[in-house]
């Protein structure tokens, strides 16, 4: 058959997302990486903790999704020729949902059978499943529940491009992902290109996360003979395959959840391959550029068990294997200014010889090593990236919009007379941000009404200093809000507490009164915090997200009998939430009431959390805090309660 794309929808069970928060994250939330301690070698080069970021802000958090799923309509966007099938999901971060080996009748990924969000995200929800583009900022993208820029893009000889694009708002950057199937490919072709096009190094990021099924008998071969990885905090380079008399990369004998992070040698073929008992699966090749390979296991214990079941319904298990511009995820590597990163991915499928089978692990990476060599597909990867620069460049056909974030830092840049953003990626306004589009071509800040939730969030220097002139002029309580929260990215809390309470000297509203609370919290106030934060919940107590937010600056500030006197004059459909149950529950522990914190954990079969967050132990902690007070001993945590996977 011809290779065609086609745009079209699919059906898939899939909980609801729910509306992202209406307040912006200020104090932010668990993040593993920001804890690690390093042990390495002085030519190991990380970068630790370059680019780490405590918060996701101007982006806002997805708190109120559902764990119920209901069957649901969602677009696509399909590669096909007669060899590979490849489904896309514009509207999910571009997300590579399936790619089916069309030859053996066999998927090449791990295809989740729903689309349920767990808290894993730099944004809080994420789903398990097919392949993820992560950029800009470590962790699961923000922009993974969002829809791109999606577009159609036709060469001379009639091959269809997939591209999808976005403006990424933490490090100003743009980038574009071209996807197509030529007539013979057995390997989906991905080109990749990342642009600071600004005036200042950032720090980058970037790792395609490739799901794909735990296998009886699995493998991972990668072209390496150590490995980063981390223990107690701590992250050290190993010898691979073995690690504590464990081989790695036969790995369902990991025992606990873990990531590898591969230090494969410069001159090496870059590729990392998963395959089943049988020798069979999936072999992804990139050029130079995308130097590094990873693994991650949730392990095998209780824990890790439990948060596979979490993530999917009947799918199984899954691991990761990923690929990414620097040698681990816990740091970034620096981008210049006016700088395009390229290269190329391409994804297809592997058999192992019989003979291969058999190999231990130092044999089987030099048989595959040099069949990776001898592929034509992976030969030319680094020429045809350079003979596709220029159809890199060339406008294409939006088929569906993405945010509005790129046409406003293009209209900033225009108003500078600087170069523009992108001279062949077409960015647009959506309405619901006409206001800031409004703002930088008139000057006027259009007043939003306060009962209402503020418009989107900026991190724009020009907005910035726009806002200075503005709040000056005004009494109004938006620019002085928006002014505050600017400033308090800059850690100028004593700029940013002035033009806060200015804002609430125009009418009592909820959004000035977290931000104060957050401020509070950071410059480690916590009674004014609590009390402010308070004072914002009585306003907004119909608002999940809100309370959400409200309940985690009350209990940073370990104001439990205000959580307590809130949590029960809340509806009953709040009520029923499990993180604010959770909350509930360990307030009322904390204050002494440690049977009826039982006894709301046990209640209803036990307390589902549905955004309990990776690493965090607050759920099987509690219960096992208060069946010790109660009983007088300690009690394994019941499996329904254990999120521990390491």
């Amino acid at each position: 058959m011809k290779p065609k794309l086609t745009f079209g929808t699919m059906k898939l069970m899939a909980g609801t997302l729910g509306e992202e928060s209406p307040v912006p994250d200020l104090v932010g939330g668990l993040i593993l990486q920001n804890k690690l301690e390093f042990y390495l070698d002085e030519d190991d080069e990380l970068y630790e903790g370059y680019g780490r970021c405590q918060t996701s802000y101007p982006y806002r958090q997805y708190t109120c999704y559902s764990r119920e799923l209901k069957e649901t309509e969602v677009k696509t966007a399909v590669l096909e020729n007669d060899y590979l099938k490849a489904v896309f999901l514009p509207e999910y971060g571009g997300r590579l949902w399936s790619l089916t080996d069309k030859e053996q009748g066999r998927e090449l990924l791990y295809t989740n059978d729903v689309l349920r969000f767990c808290n894993l995200a730099v944004r809080n929800a994420w789903f398990s499943g097919g392949v993820e583009w992560n950029l800009g900022v470590i962790g699961h993208t923000p922009l993974t529940a969002d829809q791109l820029y999606t577009a159609v893009l036709e060469e001379e000889d009639g091959t269809k491009i997939l591209r999808m694009y976005e403006y990424e708002r933490i490090r100003g950057v743009t980038y574009q992902m071209d996807f197509w199937l030529g007539e013979k490919d057995r390997f989906l072709n991905a080109r990749m290109r990342v642009v600071n096009f600004g005036e200042e190094v950032v720090p980058m990021y970037w790792w395609s996360n490739m799901a794909v099924p735990e296998e009886d008998g699995g493998r991972v071969i990668v072209p390496a003979k150590k490995a980063f990885t981390n223990k107690d905090w701590g992250v050290y380079k190993v010898d691979i395959p073995f690690v504590n008399g464990v081989d790695i990369t036969r790995y369902q004998q990991i025992p606990e959840s873990v990531d590898y992070f591969f230090d494969i040698p410069e001159e090496s073929p870059k590729y990392i391959a998963h395959v089943d008992g049988g020798g069979y699966g999936l072999l992804h090749l990139s050029t130079n550029r995308l130097r590094s390979r990873k693994l991650f296991s949730w392990g095998n214990r209780p824990g890790g068990d439990h948060w596979q079941e979490f993530l999917t319904d009947q799918a199984g298990k899954y691991l990761e294997i990923q690929a990414g511009l620097a040698k681990t995820q816990y740091g970034c590597i620096p981008m210049a200014p006016h700088t395009a990163w390229e290269w190329m991915e391409r994804y297809g499928s592997i058999q192992l010889t019989g003979e291969e089978q058999e190999m231990e692990f130092e044999e089987l990476r030099g048989a595959v090593t040099r069949k990776v060599e001898d592929l034509e597909e992976f030969s030319q990867m680094e020429e045809l990236l350079k003979e596709t620069k220029a159809m890199a460049k060339e406008p294409a056909s939006v088929v569906w919009e993405g945010s509005s974030f790129g046409a406003l830092r293009a209209r900033e840049r225009s108003m500078k007379g600087l170069r523009p953003l992108s001279e062949h990626l077409a960015f647009s306004v959506q309405e619901k941000d006409q206001i800031w589009k409004d703002y930088l071509e008139t000057g006027i800040l259009k007043e939003p009404d306060p009962k209402e939730a503020p418009p989107a969030f900026v991190n724009s220097a020009e907005i910035f200093q726009m806002l200075k002139k503005t709040a000056a002029e005004t009494d109004g309580w938006y620019a002085h809000y928006q002014l505050g929260v600017l400033y308090m990215q800059e850690k100028a809390y004593g700029d940013a507490k002035e033009q806060l309470q200015a804002s609430l000297a125009a009418g009592e509203q909820p959004w000035a009164l977290h931000a104060l609370a957050a401020l509070h919290v950071l410059e480690n106030q916590e009674d004014t915090a609590a009390a402010l934060m308070e004072r914002g919940l009585c306003l907004r107590m119909d608002d999940l997200a809100y309370v959400k937010e409200g309940f985690q600056i009350l209990l940073t500030c370990q104001a439990y009998e205000a959580v307590k006197r809130i949590y029960e004059q809340l509806e009953e459909k709040l009520q029923q939430n499990g993180r604010l149950k959770l909350g509930y529950a360990f307030s009322l522990y904390q204050l002494g009431e440690a049977d009826r914190a039982a006894g709301l954990l046990e209640e209803n079969g036990g307390l589902v959390v549905e955004d309990i967050r990776e690493g965090e132990d607050g759920l099987n902690a509690l219960w096992e805090k208060t069946h010790r007070e109660l009983s007088g001993e300690d009690q394994e945590v019941p499996y329904h309660f254990d999120f521990k996977a390491v």
